[in-house]
């Protein structure tokens, strides 16, 4: 099964932490608000790392999406997993295994994130247990 749509971020910055080196590390954390079949709020918090090297960069994050997928009320987490190689960017976000809640129990998949002028979209490509 597939649902796309459209989510809003707000972006909350926390704290560059030290951890030596000449990358910076940060802390964020960003409240989302998904629209069309997932119908959503969530909380994301990351950890970043920006290189020296114009471009280059990686961040982690854990995030729990809490509303209804296709009318299917429930929460979940999603792991994040985003590296950006001299420009080139890759990102994994995957449901984490059984943590689906309520009519989300069983939820497996992954995320596509897309940004256009601005605006945020998602393509979820998700299955649920029978």
């Amino acid at each position: 099964m597939q649902a796309k749509g459209e989510f809003e971020v707000t972006h909350i910055p926390q704290q560059e932490l030290d951890i030596g080196g000449d990358a910076s590390v940060g802390h964020s954390r960003f409240d989302k608000r998904f629209h069309g079949p997932l119908q959503a709020t969530s909380v994301v918090h990351m950890l970043a790392v920006m290189s020296p090297v114009q471009g280059s960069g990686a961040y982690v994050a854990i995030e729990r999406i809490e509303g209804t997928l296709d009318g299917r009320q429930g929460s979940f987490f999603a792991q994040h997993n985003g590296v950006m190689d001299r420009g080139t960017p890759s990102l994994a976000l995957t449901v984490v295994p059984d943590t689906g809640t309520g009519q989300l129990s069983g939820l497996r998949g992954r995320m596509a994130i897309e940004i256009v002028e601005g605006k945020h979209f998602y393509t979820f490509d998700y299955e649920l247990d029978a």
